[in-house]
């Protein structure tokens, strides 16, 4: 059983689009998505540096664009979509829930109103890797945290003020590693609140479908049945915590037993090696890597 998975902001590296760029189709494609997404895909994927592919207005239509761009170019039919944070808009367009100018459209307001949040106070995001996951859980309570993003496979990721990630640095659990994440705010909290009814109304203009292949949700990790439900989780996943685990959790249940990470591929499998055992996985970085995820399915 296979799974297509969409990786979320920080994927994104300078340069990653460049060898893609020699598919046959595949620059047509991004230069008409760039009209739809308002940014020109393949400057930003292919001579931009990290700091102007940090900016959230780039980087969310950046990977949607080249997760959906990778999955055109690999042409295999998964039994199970999902994607993280943004990447969820890539996993709807695969499932039929939106056609990828909808995903694009939508995406274009959201990173737009995400930044517009991520201005008003200096916030930020850091991973917690290890310790024991109750003991993380009320440190990042303690500090006024919120647990944006919990992965699993001894993951989580905290959200708030640099003041609040400043203290929580320096009272750090037990046994757990603190990286900070180059993200221009803390996504997936309370303090993306007005983005949220900002991306409602664009979505107000969309008529989606229902899924065609068993299509995950980061609110709690379970099939989502029809696309307006799927929309709508969308929409409130922007102030809401991303339950990575919950979907692993569903993916182990379901028996998946292959994994393809679109473009740029790495952080998903990763998760995936420590926390679904035994599931092959391949992730998309360069064109090289089609070829490996066609033999995996075979």
């Amino acid at each position: 059983m296979l799974v297509v998975v969409a990786p979320g902001q920080g994927a994104q590296t300078p340069g990653f689009l460049t060898p893609w760029l020699e598919l046959p189709g595949l620059a047509d494609r991004l230069g008409a998505w760039s009209e739809v997404a308002g940014i020109d895909l393949i400057a930003y994927g292919t001579t931009a540096d990290a700091d102007e592919i940090r900016d959230t207005a780039v980087a969310q239509p950046l990977l949607v664009a080249a997760a959906l761009a990778s999955a055109e170019a690999l042409g295999v039919a998964p039994d199970v979509l999902a994607g993280h944070s943004v990447g969820e808009f890539a996993a709807a367009a695969l499932a039929g829930v939106l056609t990828p100018e909808q995903a694009l459209t939508l995406v274009r307001e959201r990173a737009q109103a995400m930044a517009k949040a991520a201005a008003i106070t200096a916030t930020g995001m850091t991973a917690v890797l290890g310790g024991v996951e109750d003991e993380v859980l009320a440190a990042i309570e303690r500090h006024g945290l919120t647990p944006a993003n919990i992965n699993g496979a001894g993951q989580i990721v905290a959200g708030g003020t640099t003041e609040q990630l400043a203290a929580f640095k320096d009272d750090a659990p037990a046994r757990a590693r603190l990286i900070p994440l180059s993200v221009a705010g803390a996504f997936h909290t309370h303090h993306m609140a007005p983005a949220v009814e900002s991306l409602r109304e664009a979505a107000r203009a969309i008529v989606p479908g229902d899924p065609r292949v068993t299509l995950l949700s980061n609110s709690d990790g379970k099939p989502v049945a029809t696309g307006a439900e799927f929309v709508e989780r969308l929409v409130k996943q922007v102030s809401s915590p991303v339950r990575w685990d919950a979907c692993a959790e569903t993916m182990a249940a379901l028996g998946v037993t292959t994994m393809i990470e679109l473009l740029p591929g790495g952080t998903l499998t990763g998760l995936a090696r420590r926390g679904l055992r035994g599931v092959q996985t391949v992730a998309l970085k360069t064109p090289d890597d089609l070829d490996a995820a066609r033999e995996l399915i075979k």
